[in-house]
């Protein structure tokens, strides 16, 4: 985009937010609080296939059914006959002879 062409779409924006600030019956902050708003707008309109898939296009892959179906299937260390999953201290005796 060169310098002129962004001009344009700075003065495009700027009466657009005029607009919307007009039409919501001129609030305080004026126009430029409705910049944003007016800038989305613009591009919504200038570019309206922008954001939209082919019609042709597949739908992408999602997990083999095989990943689903194995969820959780792993063994921990409960499994295999431990009392707990995390180490521990084996207790002394409190008082020595």
């Amino acid at each position: 985009m060169n310098r002129e062409e962004f001009e344009a779409w700075e003065r495009r924006i700027e009466d657009r937010a005029r607009l919307l600030w007009e039409e919501q019956g001129r609030p305080e902050g004026g126009p430029e609080s409705f910049r944003d708003r007016a800038r989305e707008l613009l591009a919504i309109e200038e570019n309206p296939h922008a954001a939209t898939h082919p019609a042709d296009e597949p739908e992408p892959e999602g997990e083999p059914l095989e990943a689903i179906e194995n969820q959780g299937e792993f063994p921990t260390l409960t499994d295999q006959g431990e009392e707990t999953t995390y180490p521990h201290r084996a207790e002394e005796p409190r008082w020595k002879d």
